[in-house]
């Protein structure tokens, strides 16, 4: 089969709307293999860390993904 996997450019939500983005997050864990959010990793895209930290989590090489 097929992993996926979100890679977000997100913050951390300290409004009074975090419960909405907290809630959609935990939607979205539930349908994916994995959901990287560049706020609690320290990298965004287009940085390549990022990308290169999802391929290590998802044991794949960029020409499979």
């Amino acid at each position: 089969g097929f992993k996926t996997c979100v890679l977000t450019n997100n913050w951390v939500d300290d409004s009074t709307g975090r419960l909405f983005t907290a809630t959609l997050m935990n939607l979205l864990r539930r349908h994916f293999d994995l959901v990287i959010e560049s706020c609690r990793l320290g990298a965004q895209k287009p940085d390549p860390e990022i990308y290169t930290y999802a391929l290590n989590v998802l044991q794949a090489k960029p020409q499979e993904v």
